[in-house]
């Protein structure tokens, strides 16, 4: 069993925990995740490592409450622990060897994005942050990019935080107006993902986006996460979840991403009778 030893609501539907596991946090490395459990009898999910403390041997998650799962792991509190707690999965972020990168976050991908930022930037590479949300009120790690990057863009769709505009929009004019990358690292939606790798295509920007399609067992066994990098079968728990931005099938992750979009909403929709009558479960 793995205790929450910190529990932060950084929005209105994201929430932080940190987790007492030291095995993993002896291992975690920045673009690695965990599979959990919030109650013995229910599903496992993924969720990218946002943080993690060697020497507490904590890992901090961040998750946005959108359906069953998530919503009982939003009503768990300080104290509580997780009858799974699984990591650390995958292939870790590539950091080595870069004078200047572009980390660019999107939504709740920002506390994907925020573990290799401060690598980076611990590393002594020059970084330029540009994270990116709709508005004000769903701003997370604020400060946390501030003080871990060279250079900290930040823009809402609305205009009520930083410049107003996409992410795809700083940027380009950061490109334009001289920044000379080794790479650029995107993560967030799909939708934004692909179009960051369209636009750094466009100047020869090598370029690595996380993907986090629908996965299980998270040890290739299930097949659920496969996509198409380069024309050949990926699998996002073993093969990445980082993968070329310039080689990834983004269409075909974005179809099937929507696959089982009526169950998710139907499961989203239904409360046991324990929860509507004040219950907790």
């Amino acid at each position: 069993m793995n205790e929450i030893v910190r529990k932060q609501v950084l929005n209105e539907s994201v929430h932080l925990m940190e987790v007492a596991a030291p095995a993993i946090a002896r291992k975690a490395e920045p673009g690695q995740f965990i599979i959990l459990m919030a109650r013995p009898e229910g599903e496992r999910i993924p969720l990218t490592i946002a943080d993690f403390d060697r020497e507490k041997g904590t890992v901090t998650i961040i998750f946005q409450i959108v359906g069953a799962t998530t919503r009982l792991l939003g009503q768990m509190q300080e104290g509580d622990a997780l009858p799974a707690f699984v990591g650390p999965l995958g292939v870790p972020t590539h950091t080595e060897g870069m004078k200047r990168v572009a980390v660019v976050g999107g939504g709740v991908g920002c506390a994907i994005a925020f573990p290799v930022c401060k690598k980076l930037f611990q590393q002594g590479v020059h970084v330029d942050a540009i994270t990116g949300f709709r508005g004000q009120d769903l701003v997370i790690l604020e400060d946390d990019f501030s003080a871990n990057a060279t250079q900290h863009v930040k823009v809402s769709d609305d205009g009520t935080w930083g410049q107003k505009g996409l992410v795809t929009d700083a940027l380009k004019a950061l490109i334009e107006g001289g920044a000379n990358y080794d790479h650029v690292i995107a993560i967030g939606p799909l939708v934004m993902m692909k179009f960051v790798a369209k636009l750094t295509k466009e100047y020869n920007i090598p370029t690595t986006v996380s993907m986090n399609p629908i996965m299980i067992d998270g040890t290739g066994m299930c097949g659920g996460c496969r996509l198409t990098v380069g024309g050949k079968m990926k699998f996002a728990c073993v093969d990445g979840p980082d993968f070329d931005g310039h080689e990834v099938d983004f269409d075909e992750a974005m179809e099937r991403s929507r696959l089982y979009f009526e169950d998710e909403r139907q499961a989203d929709d239904h409360l046991c009778n324990l929860l509507k009558q004040g219950g907790a479960l």
